[in-house]
């Protein structure tokens, strides 16, 4: 997709990390022939996470859509960054998303581009680099959700509309199943275990997405969790079938923190893993000496559940809200003697060392294939965990409003609907971390199209799944 002359460019290369401290190390540079590109668009990538771009995920995504944007002015139209035009941007265009189907990107990928080129160029416009954008822009009417008030906002003309809500991809819950049950445990499709075929890590990786199925975690959030957190949720639990979680700051999208719901049962599994399967790596993890295979760990004293701080083992503390999702996975617990332990990572690979977020990806391929090889087709990213937790929640919520709302008298009907649709939106748009109801509101367009859905979602999400310990 990126070989826009017919000649595969292999001088002008992304360098995904750097060697730097801290975030720095994951903003991503543009190298000609080992060398940085250019100076200027160097600075516009270390300036990222100041300008709302923290994590690594979002970083490198940025790197590759700039680079490929570099690649076309070079390769096709023979300039750099700082001389294009709108005409350019429409010849991107063209070789992006009007070329043959194989080739051809999806609206929502042209769409995340756009909006990684128009912060590049913003940014160009306040540092006196370019006089023009080479974007337009036109001020569009955006009606409000749930009887708030309507705005007036610029929108860029380069951007494609429509393309979120044919990006959201969810699973049915019997699909989930077979999913979880054949692809990541490797059971047969009847249920039964099969001699040889289980992955090694086929539990955890059940239990993986069994939190973000019922919780709508984001991949870098469940991945980054810390086994204090879990404990201090397990001595808080209470006889209710739910309880609140507080995420802190750092670990969220945007840094808003937010809170969510976890299910007991949920809790009590989480504990077996603990006790068990996790306590099982971290004997081995210490044997080994694990942390000194480690890039820069960070050492810390035996966190309290519940603490609000950590305390580095060489002296001084550090907030937990302050400690990204990154530094998440370099901790590692000390005795008090001062001699590593053990990652405080939640999740760990079987010889104890902490699972990075890609490595999930990759699990959920795995299984994907190992779905198919069973005779069902199944194409399952943690992502699309998220999606599904969505649509499901968003039903349920509705059916239960409507139970509750049957008479829309009270308040005129105006009151009626912002109660039947606005309050399960607004639930759904904190359980997600969600910035504008807007875009919590392309789950309603799969729930209209899907009356099953909305007919069974109150009985399969409170009894989604029996345990994965219970198969």
């Amino acid at each position: 997709m990126d070989d826009f002359t017919g000649v595969v460019p292999t001088d002008i290369l992304l360098q995904e990390r750097r060697a730097a401290e801290g975030l720095d190390c994951h903003v991503p540079l543009i190298l000609r022939s080992g060398h940085v590109y250019d100076t200027d668009l160097d600075r516009f990538f270390l300036d990222l996470p100041l300008n709302g771009v923290r994590s690594a995920h979002s970083l490198r995504a940025y790197g590759y859509d700039i680079l490929l944007w570099v690649r076309f002015l070079e390769e096709a139209r023979g300039m750099n960054i700082w001389t294009a035009t709108r005409t350019d941007v429409a010849a991107f265009h063209r070789a992006r998303r009007r070329i043959d189907a194989g080739s051809r990107i999806s609206a929502a990928s042209w769409n995340r581009s756009v909006a990684a080129m128009e912060k590049l160029y913003k940014w160009a416009e306040t540092e006196g680099l370019i006089s023009v954008s080479p974007f337009t822009h036109r001020d569009v009417w955006r009606r409000a959700n749930a009887g708030g008030r309507g705005r007036v906002v610029a929108r860029n003309d380069a951007s494609e509309r429509g393309a979120k809500r044919s990006d959201v991809r969810f699973v049915s819950l019997e699909d989930y199943r077979r999913f979880r049950d054949v692809g990541l445990r490797g059971l047969a499709p009847d249920g039964r275990e099969r001699s040889g075929a289980r992955d090694r890590n086929g539990l955890r990786n059940a239990l993986f997405a069994e939190l973000l199925v019922i919780t709508g975690l984001r991949l870098e959030e469940a991945s980054s969790l810390l086994a204090s957190e879990v404990c201090a949720l397990r001595q808080a639990s209470s006889p209710d079938h739910q309880i609140w979680f507080d995420l802190p700051a750092g670990l969220t999208k945007g840094d808003r923190g937010r809170a969510i719901l976890m299910p007991t049962r949920l809790l009590e599994q989480l504990r077996v893993y603990i006790t068990v399967e996790r306590a099982h790596a971290v004997d081995k993890f210490k044997t080994r000496a694990g942390w000194r295979a480690m890039e820069r760990p960070i050492f810390i004293r035996c966190p309290a559940p519940g603490t609000r701080s950590l305390a580095l083992r060489d002296g001084g503390t550090v907030l937990l809200e302050a400690i990204t999702p990154e530094e998440r996975g370099r901790l590692i617990i000390c005795h008090v003697d001062g001699e590593p332990i053990e990652p405080a990572a939640l999740w760990v690979t079987e010889v104890g060392q902490p699972v990075r977020p890609n490595s999930w990806e990759v699990a959920f391929a795995r299984a994907s294939r190992r779905c198919a090889a069973n005779g069902f087709t199944v194409n399952v990213s943690p992502h699309q965990l998220r999606h599904t937790f969505a649509v499901h929640m968003l039903a349920m919520l509705i059916q239960h409003q409507l139970r509750g709302a049957s008479s829309m008298t009270s308040g005129g009907p105006a009151e009626g609907y912002r109660r039947l649709l606005g309050d399960p939106l607004q639930q759904v748009q904190r359980l997600l971390g969600h910035v504008s109801l807007a875009t919590t509101s392309i789950y309603l367009d799969h729930i209209v199209t899907r009356a099953d859905t909305v007919d069974t979602a109150v009985e399969e999400l409170l009894a989604l799944l029996p345990s994965a310990n219970q198969s």
